[in-house]
């Protein structure tokens, strides 16, 4: 029976049921909140037309990503315009087409490997959801309602999409929620970044480093294994590469259930991976130095992890047998 594709439908619904319910609760209308999603109009209508269709294809579905983060670099004022890099940050706060065009590439770039980790039941949005609510916690410890309230009600809509999602996969998160929540996480990064000097760029960056490397890991994989092609689909992804190696020893049978426990048993194996940046992202989050070296960190564990599952030399204590009847 076929799964439906429209998880990010329910996703903007809790968004907007959300914003109507603070809308009436608080002195002041959330109107950022209101704004964020407007903007990301584009980058939803994208996904859900392909999960619909089938006829939207990757460069479309970007462009109108990037188009929804120009929109929220004129109405929101999500620019970035510093990365904590002196000359980089010289460049940006002073010529304002590159930051508009970094700013686009960044938030496409971010929602695209949202999509690209979105393959197993539970993984793109149990992510999704930690990012978010580290997001907001930030948000709340410098004073930032707008963080806050947007930060926890897309972790409270990706908690109601998860309940129908894991372990049992009723529903998919398809690319109209990748490319929703995706892009609602890089506009809430750039933001708190544009919004509060004492934040360092590299936080939300640690914070989202395990989707954007294994974007950035896949397309140098791809280009150097035979001169292929970036965009060329393969079963080697880090997520993939688990299931097939490691938790394949978790349950033996081919019945629908057991394909389906595997599919699920999968996800928690990649949500330590994400603490592993997660952590050291709440508690750097104001200096550049530790994240950045938390970010190498993270790499050299992924890459180790990596060539170990490619050469069937995975650590025995990774795979848990199952019990024989």
């Amino acid at each position: 029976m076929a799964v439906p594709r429209v998880g990010g439908l329910g996703i903007l619904i809790g968004m907007l049921a959300s914003a109507c319910w603070l809308s009436l609760l608080l002195a002041e209308p959330p109107y950022q909140t209101w704004l964020l999603l407007m903007v990301a109009s584009p980058a939803f209508f994208g996904g859900i037309t392909e999960d619909m269709t089938k006829k939207v294809g990757v460069l479309p579905r970007l462009l109108l990503t990037m188009l929804s983060a120009v929109t929220g670099y004129w109405f929101l004022g999500a620019a970035l315009t510093r990365l904590d890099i002196p000359l980089i940050d010289s460049m940006l706060s002073e010529l304002w087409p590159v930051s508009l065009m970094l700013t686009a590439v960044a938030v496409g770039g971010v929602a695209n490997a949202i999509n690209l980790i979105d393959g197993y039941n539970g993984l793109a949005a149990m992510v999704s959801a930690g990012v978010a609510l580290c997001l907001a916690f930030v948000g709340f410890l410098l004073g930032d309602n707008f963080i806050v309230v947007s930060g926890l009600s897309l972790a409270g809509a990706l908690c109601g999409f998860l309940l129908w999602n894991f372990p049992f996969g009723r529903i998919f998160l398809g690319d109209g929620g990748a490319y929703l929540v995706g892009f609602l996480l890089a506009e809430l990064s750039v933001l708190l970044v544009a919004r509060h000097p004492h934040v360092s760029a590299w936080f939300p960056m640690l914070l989202l480093f395990y989707p954007v490397f294994e974007t950035l890991f896949t397309i140098v994989r791809r280009v150097s294994s035979h001169a292929g092609s970036p965009g060329h689909p393969d079963a080697c992804h880090m997520h993939q590469m688990l299931y097939k190696r490691v938790v394949r020893w978790h349950v033996g049978s081919k019945d629908p259930f057991h394909r389906t426990m595997r599919n699920a048993l999968t996800s928690p194996y990649l949500w330590v991976l994400w603490a592993l940046s997660a952590v050291p992202a709440l508690l750097f989050w104001r200096y550049p130095v530790m994240l950045l070296l938390s970010c190498v960190g993270f790499a050299v564990v992924y890459v180790w992890l990596y060539r170990r599952l490619v050469r069937w030399r995975t650590p025995k204590w990774l795979i848990v047998y199952r019990r024989r009847s």
